[in-house]
């Protein structure tokens, strides 16, 4: 390999980091309250609100069902209108984020409705608010559970956003498709394969390593 494939690999890797973990980070700004409230507002929840829970419960699922490139597609003029273009790694982020969300509310609604009800029912005879109960026991006791869930959903993110190589959206998916598929330039796709392998074994370990460390269980 020359400097010039080298260098357009490292600029791959970076862009490839700066898409997941920017789309991880701003997904979770949206997810984790919308997945507090499917919580809250379930039938067993802490204030329990069917018709917001459906409403919302519709929108995830919706969003959860169309498959990512074709999202990726329709949102094109969205993200146009929201960034002032529709390729590259930042215009990626937005699709993104609006297919993790999603994702993201389900996991946090799956996290907090695994702990134990016992738990919740104690803070609630020692007088404690429901804002009391999310912030400091809830999320405490689902640490574990939503570190999992991070790890997980920043695994499948990596992986869309090299599924966004086939529009032009940066990083090293695009490469892959450039030069492995359209130029038949095997090494390099073999290259930016093998990176994804080893990005996504370094995340999914240090996942795991946090979770365990959180997981009272080990202890």
């Amino acid at each position: 390999m020359n400097d010039q494939v080298i260098k357009m690999i490292v600029e791959g890797i970076r862009d490839t980091l700066y898409m997941t973990f920017g789309s991880v980070l701003i997904g979770y700004v949206a997810g984790l309250p919308l997945g507090i409230l499917l919580f809250v507002t379930n039938d067993n929840g802490l204030k329990p609100n069917r018709l917001v829970y459906r409403i919302l419960d519709f929108i995830c699922n919706i969003i959860r069902s169309i498959p990512f490139l074709i999202l990726l597609i329709l949102l094109i003029p969205f993200t146009r209108l929201i960034v002032g273009k529709s390729y590259g790694s930042t215009a990626t982020i937005v699709p993104l984020v609006i297919c993790a969300a999603p994702y993201i509310a389900r996991v946090v609604e799956s996290s907090l409705n695994d702990v134990d009800t016992g738990v919740i029912e104690a803070a609630k005879s020692m007088g404690a608010s429901n804002v009391q109960i999310i912030t400091r026991v809830l999320l405490v006791e689902a640490r574990t559970s939503l570190m999992t869930g991070f790890t997980i959903t920043t695994g499948l993110l990596l992986g869309y956003s090299a599924m966004s190589g086939t529009v032009g959206g940066g990083g090293l998916g695009d490469i892959a498709v450039r030069y492995g598929y359209y130029r038949w330039q095997t090494d390099i796709m073999i290259i930016t394969v093998v990176l994804l392998i080893v990005i996504f074994q370094i995340i999914q370990n240090l996942g795991t390593g946090i979770s365990m460390h959180f997981d009272k269980r080990k202890k």
